[in-house]
C-alpha cells in the first residue's frame, strides 16, 4: 500500500511538472494557447504560476516564474516523498 501511494504522489508531481513545461513552451507558439489543449494547460498552470507573479517581476519582458515554480514544485515533491518514506 505504501509503495502504491508513493508512486501515485510521485506521478502526480511529475505530470504537473510536464504541465508547467508545456505552459512555458506555449509562449513560443502564440496559436497554441487558443487550442483546446492550450486552454486546458493554461487553466491547470496559471493558478500556481500566479502565486509567483505576485512576488517576482519579469526582467526585460522575460518571466522566470515558471522556472522558479518548477524548482519549488521539485522541492515540495522531494519533501513530501521523504515524509511518505518515513511514515509508511
Amino acid at each position: 500500500m505504501g509503495l502504491i501511494l508513493f508512486r501515485l504522489v510521485d506521478t502526480i508531481f511529475n505530470l504537473y511538472s510536464f504541465v508547467l513545461i508545456a505552459y512555458a513552451l506555449m509562449s513560443w507558439f502564440p496559436q497554441a494557447r487558443s487550442s483546446k489543449l492550450g486552454q486546458l494547460i493554461r487553466r491547470l498552470a496559471e493558478p500556481y504560476i500566479s502565486v509567483f507573479d505576485q512576488f517576482i517581476p519579469s526582467l526585460g519582458g522575460i518571466s522566470f516564474n515558471v522556472i522558479i515554480a518548477l524548482f519549488v514544485l521539485q522541492f515540495a515533491q522531494r519533501g513530501i516523498l521523504s515524509l511518505l518514506v518515513v511514515f509508511l
